[in-house]
């Protein structure tokens, strides 16, 4: 995906007509000063590729970071980026959610993407997320014998991603969370689907390896954030769909993840979880699953207690290639439905 491809998303994503944009006068000689600089203007268009934090925006542009660390705040403050705590790191992202932010992807979408400075400064962000890409690809590497090991044990994944897309259905998604998002892949399944999304995780190099993947399949509107499926730094009544692919398995509270998934969905949004259904594979807890498998009535009483309505339940048995064992995983897929009157 060429530069121009990315703004012209940018900007259909967002319906940026002129007519679009209740922009107050104030408010544009806000947005206006902010872009007016170099600098700035430099640091925006980096931005329409991807997230970057203060860290890659001082080898991209070989500028000091306090120097840049002025130049983001000035920027944040004007509505034109937004800033998402990581951690100890700090990144950041042309806004989404604001007017400013929608003229921005406006004004860059009239930058010349030849100029010698834009063209170099785009080399160096590539190359420092094909070096980003690379660290998360040896963790993942390391670590893809254990997620083998399992997925040899169920239904093939294609089976249960297709599930996944007939449970939600074909109508669009304005808002998408994927709680526990892991390598994306939830993310780039639905990106069809939704306008915007955003996947959580609380492991900080599967998040390296979701974004370089997300960044490559250009899905500018999707983000990963860092954080604690228990306490979702997101609004109540915000998510349209929320997802918990494989996820559940892994907690020690099950609940109040739960609690917390129905309490950003809208009233009527939907809630789709995949998990296994019960088994007895023990060694299953050598990788850290706590719970071997979760049961229909198990999980029918916890949506109920998380306000939730169950809407369809379907099992996927082990594919054929497993023959006649009996101790393979069956996956579960739960839809659930957010009250009206929640």
């Amino acid at each position: 995906m060429t530069y121009k491809d990315i703004f012209i998303s940018i900007a259909v994503m967002n319906d940026l007509s002129p007519t679009r944009l209740p922009l107050a006068t104030s408010q544009m000689v806000i947005a206006l000063k902010a872009a007016a600089e170099p600098t700035r203007l430099r640091i925006l268009l980096l931005l329409t590729s991807g997230e970057l934090n203060v860290k890659d925006l001082t080898q991209i542009l070989g500028q000091s970071q306090p120097r840049l660390s002025r130049h983001l705040k000035l920027l944040v403050e004007a509505g034109l980026i937004e800033r998402i705590r990581e951690g100890s790191w700090v990144y950041f992202h042309l806004s989404d959610r604001t007017a400013n932010g929608r003229l921005a992807s406006v004004l860059l979408a009239m930058a010349d993407l030849n100029d010698p400075i834009v063209i170099r400064d785009r080399e160096r962000a590539e190359h420092l997320k094909r070096d980003r890409e690379a660290i998360a690809q040896l963790y993942f590497e390391r670590h893809a014998s254990d997620w083998d090991q399992i997925r040899s044990l169920h239904v093939a994944e294609a089976e249960v991603e297709a599930a996944m897309s007939e449970a939600l259905g074909p109508a669009p998604i304005e808002f998408l969370v994927d709680l526990g998002t892991g390598t994306g892949r939830t993310l780039e399944l639905l990106a069809e689907r939704y306008q915007r999304a955003v996947g959580i995780d609380i492991n900080q190099a599967m998040l390296a390896y979701a974004r370089s993947k997300i960044d490559n399949a250009g899905l500018r509107n999707a983000q990963v954030r860092h954080g604690d499926i228990y306490n979702l730094a997101l609004m109540p009544d915000e998510a349209d769909v929320v997802v918990m692919h494989q996820i559940l398995h892994y907690l020690s509270d099950p609940q109040r993840a739960l609690d917390e998934a129905a309490r950003i969905l809208r009233p009527g949004g939907r809630l789709l979880i995949v998990d296994f259904a019960p088994h007895e594979l023990e060694f299953l807890r050598d990788h850290a699953h706590e719970r071997l498998g979760i049961g229909t009535d198990t999980m029918t009483n916890w949506l109920a207690d998380s306000g939730l309505k169950p809407v369809t339940t379907r099992h996927l048995p082990p594919s054929p290639q497993h023959g006649d064992k009996t101790d393979n995983l069956t996956v579960s897929l739960w839809l659930a439905e957010k009250s009206e009157a929640a």
